[in-house]
């Protein structure tokens, strides 16, 4: 029944952005657009003419409420229209993150919007099993190889039942956990980004590559990125 429950949710989440594209009148073609790169995720037309970036943090309940409520309206009146798409980039900060990131890169680039949708959907749940944790689970999580910590933390923290929600048995994640040059890259990306675009927390955003300082939720995104992709007057004068 549990695994039910959690599979109904990941597709209650598929079901209201279906909604909003039938309200829209659109298809969800560029929707279903995700090119994976060696550090993100970007969602929608390749030759979209705006690019808006998130970095995200997986245990970050604010970046929780925005996949929640702020990415479903990016998607619907931006990416699927082609005004627009959207990356999806990773601030690690703590080990967490980076096995639920795994996680959520397990699969392919075809999984990887539901497995996001997913894991936000579900954060309030798993988050609090990662806050609640005992001293001696926690010691499994700094004690031993890379990929068998991580292993620990989605044990501790149910991932292997809510991934096979998702049709990633045991084996398939346990492969995506021990994936320690992804892990790596990752935490790299993470870093140089902080550093290269001065971050100070997540959610954070960008449009073509420009940071949006103080920026970090929807109702703060939403005009700018109106502005971003609204139509270009053209202004007639005497010649």
């Amino acid at each position: 029944m549990r695994l039910l429950r959690v599979w109904k949710t990941g597709l209650k989440a598929a079901a209201l952005v279906g909604a909003g594209l039938a309200l829209s009148g659109q298809n969800g073609a560029n929707i279903a657009k995700i090119e994976r790169t060696e550090t993100s995720h970007i969602i929608g037309d390749p030759n979209a003419p705006v690019t808006l970036t998130e970095w995200v943090s997986y245990t970050c309940p604010a970046c929780g409420n925005f996949a929640r409520t702020g990415e479903p309206v990016v998607k619907i009146a931006y990416v699927d229209p082609g005004k627009a798409k959207f990356e999806i980039r990773y601030l690690q900060r703590n080990v967490v993150d980076v096995a639920v990131t795994l996680a959520a890169w397990c699969g392919g680039a075809d999984k990887f919007a539901l497995n996001h949708s997913l894991l936000m959907h579900q954060q309030g749940t798993w988050l609090a099993k990662a806050q609640q944790a005992s001293k001696a689970q926690q010691d499994r999580w700094f004690s031993g190889a890379q990929a068998e910590r991580r292993k620990a933390i989605a044990s501790d923290i149910d991932l292997y039942s809510l991934m096979e929600g998702r049709g990633i048995g045991r084996a398939e994640l346990n492969r995506c956990l021990s994936d320690d040059a992804l892990a790596d890259r990752l935490t790299a990306a993470s870093s140089a980004d902080t550093t290269s675009f001065e971050l100070h927390g997540t959610p954070s955003f960008a449009i073509d590559g420009k940071l949006l300082k103080d920026v970090h939720g929807w109702s703060q995104v939403a005009p700018l990125l109106s502005a971003a992709t609204a139509p270009q007057s053209s202004s007639y004068g005497p010649n």
